[in-house]
This record gives structure tokens, sequence and C-alpha cells, in this order.
């Protein structure tokens, strides 16, 4: 099964850790890049602390897949500095690329070898002793064992993408760079990931991602920063980047076409999202509970039947916020959570 690859990674680290380094893992200053008359990076700056999950957000086409080769030494910049490990990217690009492993965006797998071949050619070239007995224990890890001789033409998108991360994972990088690494995974499968990643950081590796599930960055990630036309548009926890977002939703969902105009017209006074489709309207507030109480005490005055649930700013809400996109309204089936409750008429 795949959570056993957690596992692998916390065996991995049982002997006793050397203290994470105060130096930073990663620190990019002014970092451009032009392909032709084209700008894509515009003068990024950031630093990841050691052994900490960073994740990079952006639009598509935002650079960040350029920012990743530029930091595995797969492309040069035009100006500014980068170091991974303290190594100069540039001047010492051997050295970092001994200290460091890269998951891309797509599965870079040999389609003429087998699983296991694949992984004996990686751990060969990572220079380990023993090839053979690290893909096999990258393969029980990863559920690819009963698949290990079968040639990768016969795996299917997710066993593909798993053998990919499994083959990132040899050698001990202290640096793991992921570009959307759950691409191809099932619900499970990427829940299981995640778990290898927090193992990971856990054991002082640190991890670079970039992702298109905000959910994902906002589980995972220490900090965040979000790429947008070429600049560092903000950076922080996910905590201090919602507090960009719009504010606090009062999602309310009725039964009735009646209602729903009745308490758009009630609430006119306040800011409000109406779903007509699913009978549901967004209330912005404060988060607090007198905020609330307010709401749901026009709606009884007004003899209106609703249920209703909290709903707290997301980083979605916070991406689009920053990257200026309009968000969209609150989803129609939050009402349907345990907080949900009644405002009923009483006459």
């Amino acid at each position: 099964m795949i959570p056993a690859a957690a596992a692998a990674v916390s065996a991995r680290s049982t002997a006793p850790v050397t203290p994470v380094s105060a130096a930073p893992a990663i620190a990019v200053n002014g970092l451009q890049k032009s392909f032709g008359s084209t700008e894509v990076l515009k003068g990024v700056s950031f630093t990841v602390k050691a052994g900490e999950v960073f994740a990079l957000l952006g639009s598509n086409g935002a650079g960040k897949t350029t920012t990743i080769k530029i930091l595995t030494t797969l492309l040069r910049a035009s100006a500014g500095t980068a170091e991974v490990c303290g190594l100069n990217v540039f001047s010492q690009a051997r050295r970092v690329r001994e200290a460091i492993s890269l998951t891309g965006q797509f599965a870079a797998v040999d389609d003429v070898l087998t699983g296991r071949e694949n992984l004996v050619m990686i751990a060969r070239l990572r220079h380990l002793r023993d090839p053979r007995g690290e893909a096999k224990r990258q393969l029980e890890a990863f559920g690819l064992s009963e698949a290990a001789d079968r040639p990768l033409a016969q795996y299917s998108g997710g066993m593909r993408r798993r053998l990919d991360l499994a083959m990132s994972m040899i050698g001990a990088p202290k640096v793991v760079f992921l570009d959307e690494p759950t691409t191809g995974l099932d619900p499970q499968g990427r829940l299981a990931v995640w778990g290898i990643i927090r193992a990971m950081a856990a054991s002082g590796v640190t991890v670079f991602l970039t992702t298109q599930h905000l959910e994902e960055a906002d589980s995972l990630a220490s900090r965040i920063a979000v790429l947008h036309e070429g600049r560092i548009a903000a950076e922080g926890t996910a905590a201090e980047l919602k507090v960009l977002a719009p504010p606090p939703k009062l999602v309310l969902s009725f039964l009735e076409e009646g209602d729903l105009a009745r308490a758009q017209e009630a609430l006119a006074g306040n800011d409000v999202q109406a779903e007509p489709e699913a009978l549901a309207l967004s209330v912005a507030t404060d988060g607090s509970v007198h905020a609330a109480t307010e709401v749901l005490g026009t709606l009884e005055r007004a003899g209106i039947t609703a249920t209703f649930a909290q709903r707290p700013p997301t980083l979605e809400e916070a991406f689009l916020t920053i990257i200026g996109a309009p968000t969209a309204p609150a989803a129609a089936t939050a009402p349907t959570a345990t907080a949900a409750a009644t405002a009923a008429a009483t006459e």
C-alpha cells in the first residue's frame, strides 16, 4: 500500500537527526528570466527554511515551472542569484544536483524499462551501494511490488506517477522539488503522498512544492508564495494569506424560490451574493456570533426559513484576491455542514 512510503521515510530518520541549519535551504534574489522579448520572471525573491514545506502558487504561465527549472539547474536565469543548500545553482550546478531531487509535472520514467529497472537505474546514477535493494524498498513502499517487472506500457497513469515519486526519493536528497506531485493520483493516493511529504519534512528534508490544488498547499505548506505576472505578489502562512481574502461568509440555503427572493430583499443592506439555481445566498460578515445573529434575526422577523453555515475565507479566495481575479460565490453545499441549523419564523 502507498501509505507504507511514509513509514519508509520515517524509518530512514530513526537515527539521531542533525539539527536543522539556520541557513536557508533555498535563497533567491532578484531572479529574472526572459525568452526572447517575453519576460517570464521579473525579479523574484524569496527564501525557504531548511526542513519546511514551501509552496509556490500561481496561475498557468505565471513562471512556477521556470523557477523550478532554474533552481534545479535545468535552466539558466537571465539575471539574479539563487542558492540551494548554500550552493550557487549557476557556478556549482553539479554539487546542487547531488543534493536535490526533482519530480516534474509529468512522470519522468523510461517506458522501455520495467518499474524495477527504472528504480535500479536511478539508484546507480545516485551511486548507491545496493541499487537493487533500494529499488525493492521503494517498490514495497509505493505499492508497486506486484507490477515491479511489468513494462511501463502496462502501468496506469497513477502507477507511473507513484513510480516517478519513488524515483525522486532515492538517495536521501536534502531538498526535494515537487512540481504538481499529485497529478494523476486518485483521492486516496493523493492523501498518501501528503503523508509522505509530511514525513519527509519531519525528517529534515526541505520540500519545494508547486500545485494547482490549493487545498494541498493549505494542508501541507508551512509558508506559501504567490507568483503573479513574474513577481512574488504575496508570501506568508496560509492563515496570513487568508486575511487578504474577502470577509467570512454566512451561507444561507432555502427550500423555495420565494424565500430566496424575500431574503434578498430583507438583507438588501448587506453584502449578499445569490445562487438562484442552488436556492442559496452568501452574506459577508466579520465572522462573529453577533453578525450571524443579526442576519438570522432579520430572516426570523421576516418569517423566512433557512439553513445556515458559517464559512471562513479559503486559500482559493485569498489567491484570487491576490491576483486580482473575481471570487466565486459561496458553495451551495456549504449549509449541509454539521454546523447548520434552522432559523424559523415564530408567530
